[in-house]
């Protein structure tokens, strides 16, 4: 996700400093690590420099307050418009590892392929957990609507990797690499 556009989102409340962004960014995206702060402030100066942000004054506590400008509510209902383009080979660390695995001389495949596919299983698990719980308390505020909406997206991506993983090992098993022990037996 863009920082950019989702510290827009998070100053269409009201004026916030650094810090306080960055822990509503990790809150309400449900992330367990939310953006560095020196990658927030960075982000906020190029947003001001842009003039989709100004500064605001202070806090008590002597800390920069940051506003949305016409130009970045506009900028963000122009995000909210846009679909989200899914272009070029993904970068996330499994599809990486399984790349780099099928091409690594020693490497069982088929193992890490297991491993992460147990990890899913239980992942998927709690997901599912959850999503009852949430469920069992009627969500209607945003926040737990959101809350659902993370969970639901967490299970579907889940459910949607083990597919993945499942694809992958048949393709293991159809074509083995030159040298593999079990393609000699």
């Amino acid at each position: 996700m863009s920082l950019c556009h989702g510290l827009l989102a998070l100053l269409e409340d009201g004026p916030r400093y650094g810090s306080r962004l960055r822990t509503e960014f990790g809150a309400r995206t449900g992330t367990d690590r939310p953006p560095a702060i020196g990658r927030v402030c960075a982000t906020l100066g190029r947003l001001e420099r842009d003039g989709m942000v100004v500064r605001e004054g202070v806090d008590p506590a002597g800390r920069v307050l940051y506003a949305l400008t016409r130009a970045g509510r506009a900028e963000l209902r122009d995000w909210y418009a846009r679909p989200v383009r899914r272009a070029g080979p993904p970068r996330d660390e499994l599809t990486v590892k399984l790349v780099l695995a099928v091409q690594a001389p020693g490497v069982d495949v088929r193992e890490v392929v297991e491993a992460q596919r147990q990890y899913l299983s239980g992942a998927l698990q709690d997901y599912v957990r959850q999503r009852a719980e949430v469920l069992a308390r009627s969500p209607v505020r945003p926040g737990e609507l959101a809350r659902l909406l993370l969970l639901e997206q967490l299970i579907c991506h889940a459910e949607a990797e083990i597919r993945w993983l499942d694809h992958c090992e048949a393709r293991l098993l159809r074509l083995r690499r030159p040298g593999d022990a079990s393609a000699e037996e």
